[in-house]
């Protein structure tokens, strides 16, 4: 991807930020800076342009969010990089109004970020960093690269993302196992499969399982779903419960006891990782319709945690040991091809080991990350995007709060507003 010429000249000078990494969160955050005259800043990628999720764009998948929950919209509806100005700009305006569908296509967004990036002159692509020290003289972290490059400042925005993430008992475990995030690259490869079992539950796992259901009856594999839920979740998307992701819960779950939001991060996943309740339905009527013309070879299997996994090089086959937690019973499976939609999971970057003391750390090593979105001692010099379903709950992965967080990240940098934030906006309370 092309860039337009960039602005920043010396790669010595000092910036107001740094972002290191370009997710949608960080992307976000350049487009909504890009403005900002007085706000200096630059963002470091090491992929070569922007790309999110690609090996799960299947046909018709689309967001699980409106499309108002884009880079920009929610802090500034007028800005030049909203998702209807990208629309307006392809010639697909009239047509996205006529399809009268609020949920973008998963291409469609991918395209409209790459449309958005394109356009910027503060971005860095391939460029790795590689170690972040703090300079306590300059009071500045120096950021050095792999192009050999440095820079400073008194401001990180940490937007590096969740990576996949693959269950200790299938590290190092040999064959072509894949994550869901390769699915696509490799669905040719394991369509030749005798058989397929996918591991893992929410709406990857649930796009994977339709998509090789309704070709089973071509390439004539066993395909196999199992999952630790108890039963497929649907994504729970009524208006009082998106509430929650308003500024007033953020203060209210940020203020409980450290132990009280672990508690409730696991218990709220069905708030963002659960299954369109289209999809389910969609899944049992191609399973009803398969089953027209017989026996469909397919299980989906819950209640079954994965405890133990082999690998046999001289079949090329898996023996995946579950346990049914409810009966407390154990089975094996034996597959070919074997699919781990077992999401992902932040993990802290290796760079900043060496300003490892300057952040802030709750009782389970992970980040404690405060109010403002910061995680350094000084509450106002690292700030994080993403990652913080512990300190933020479901607002966190929340596209739609990305703008907010953004907005309220800016603020945090200028030392004033610069796009109002909303304070209040539910109309229930979530304090007693």
């Amino acid at each position: 991807m092309s860039t337009p010429e960039k602005t920043i000249e010396k790669t010595t000078e000092k910036l107001d930020f740094i972002g290191i990494g370009l997710g949608p969160f960080n992307l976000g955050l350049a487009c909504l800076t890009e403005p900002i005259d007085h706000l200096d800043g630059v963002f470091l990628e090491s992929k070569p342009d922007f790309e999110w999720h690609a090996g799960m764009f299947l046909e018709g998948a689309h967001l699980q969010t409106p499309f108002m929950s884009d880079l920009v919209t929610m802090a500034d509806p007028t800005s030049k990089f909203s998702f209807l100005q990208y629309l307006k700009e392809k010639g697909r305006l009239y047509s996205f109004y006529i399809r009268e569908n609020f949920y973008p296509l998963r291409t469609e967004y991918n395209d409209y970020c790459r449309w958005a990036a394109a356009k910027l002159t503060s971005v860095r692509w391939s460029t790795t960093v590689t170690e972040v020290t703090y300079d306590e003289t300059a009071e500045v972290y120096v950021v050095t690269t792999d192009t050999g490059e440095t820079f400073r400042s008194a401001r990180l925005v940490l937007g590096t993302g969740t990576p996949p993430y693959v269950p200790e008992t299938c590290r190092g475990l040999g064959g072509d196992l894949i994550h869901n995030s390769r699915y696509l690259p490799n669905k040719e490869e394991l369509q030749k499969k005798k058989s397929i079992t996918l591991v893992g539950s929410g709406q990857s796992a649930a796009e994977i399982y339709y998509d090789l259901l309704s070709e089973i009856d071509v390439h004539g594999y066993q395909l196999n779903w199992v999952t630790r839920s108890p039963r497929f979740f649907p994504l729970e998307y009524t208006k009082l419960t998106l509430e929650m992701t308003s500024p007033e819960y953020v203060d209210y779950f940020r203020a409980l006891p450290e132990q009280t939001r672990y508690r409730l991060e696991t218990q709220q996943k069905g708030l963002f990782k659960g299954i369109d309740g289209e999809l389910i339905n969609a899944i049992f009527d191609l399973l009803y319709q398969k089953k027209l013309a017989g026996p469909v070879p397919t299980r989906l299997l819950t209640n079954s945690a994965l405890h133990t996994a082999g690998y046999d090089e001289s079949t090329r086959t898996y023996e995946l040991g579950f346990r049914q937690e409810e009966q407390e019973k154990d089975f094996t499976i034996e597959t070919e091809g074997l699919i781990l939609a077992t999401g992902y999971k932040y993990t802290v970057p290796a760079f900043l080991e060496p300003v490892r003391d300057r952040l802030n750390w709750d009782s389970q090593g992970r980040f404690d990350v405060a109010r403002n979105y910061s995680v350094d001692t000084t509450g106002r010099g690292v700030f994080l995007q993403n990652a913080a379903v512990h300190a933020h709950s479901v607002t966190s992965p929340d596209l739609g709060m990305g703008a907010y967080r953004n907005a309220y990240i800016i603020g945090e940098m200028l030392g004033s507003e610069y796009y109002p934030v909303e304070k209040t906006i539910a109309f229930q309370e979530f304090t007693a």
